[in-house]
């Protein structure tokens, strides 16, 4: 039987408080949304899936840092008027999304895929005993 981390649950109530205060910062005016993810807990591997509509693979950075998978995604868009120099109105845009997720155990960090299709985020992450380095994950 595996023991817990006693401050795991502090660590993840801490998150999602942050995650409230942001959002009530950011009120309706806000340009960075809230990232949901769904976390799969398989017998031998983690699998992260995350919607991401209108972003491009480009868009997105995915990291694996100790027991710690960062995801986010950064898009900007601007629209102007049909004549340049004399527009009534201009839109810009930038939109951004971010989350971390705090694994329940070590995963083996060579062995980690990114999959982007569709606009869903598929992380693959195999369970192995931990290490305490940053590694960059591709996404195909």
């Amino acid at each position: 039987m595996r023991r817990g981390n006693p401050f795991e649950d502090i660590e993840r109530m801490l998150e999602r408080m942050s995650e409230q205060f942001e959002d009530v910062s950011r009120g309706d005016l806000g340009f960075q949304s809230r990232l949901t993810v769904d976390v799969e807990d398989r017998p031998e591997e983690y699998v992260v899936t995350a919607d991401l509509p209108g972003f491009g693979k480009d868009d997105i950075e995915v990291e694996l840092a100790e027991q710690t998978l960062r995801i986010a995604a950064e898009q900007e868009s601007e629209a102007e008027s049909e004549e340049p120099g004399r527009y009534v109105r201009r839109e810009r845009s930038r939109e951004s999304m971010s989350r971390a997720v705090s694994l329940p155990e070590a995963v083996e960090e060579e062995g980690v895929e990114a999959r982007f299709k569709n606009g869903v985020l598929t992380v693959t992450l195999p369970k192995a005993y931990g290490s305490e380095d940053t590694h960059q994950i591709d996404i195909e």
